[in-house]
């Protein structure tokens, strides 16, 4: 399951970069995983009370939450598909567990 969402992401990220014409080198997808933690940072701010609302609701901020996260995971599976590292793998290692069924890389 992890690869194929993997493969998803890259084919989509693949076209967005064609689309705008982003090199997508081998920094960029470190560099995008910080970039897209750090939006889902400033995010979790305004929810905390820490930072400017700029006009957004609960609701709204809910919502960004939720995009800036999948952003993340997303850019995270880009970087471990360019690195060729099996996350399921990974994670029975560091975490002890097994991942469901379907999971496996």
């Amino acid at each position: 399951m992890l690869k194929q969402l993997g493969a998803a992401f890259s084919l989509a990220s693949a076209a967005y970069a064609d689309m705008h014409q982003i090199e997508r080198d081998r920094d960029w997808f470190v560099l995008k995983m910080h970039e897209e933690l750090g939006e889902l940072t400033q995010i979790w701010n305004r929810l905390a009370g820490r930072g400017r609302l700029k006009g957004q609701s609960a609701e709204d901020l809910q919502r960004a939450l939720s995009d800036e996260t999948a952003d993340l995971l997303g850019h995270i599976l880009l970087f471990a598909e360019q690195n060729h590292i099996d996350l399921a793998a990974a994670i029975e290692r560091k975490w002890k567990f097994r991942p469901p069924e379907g999971t496996q890389s």
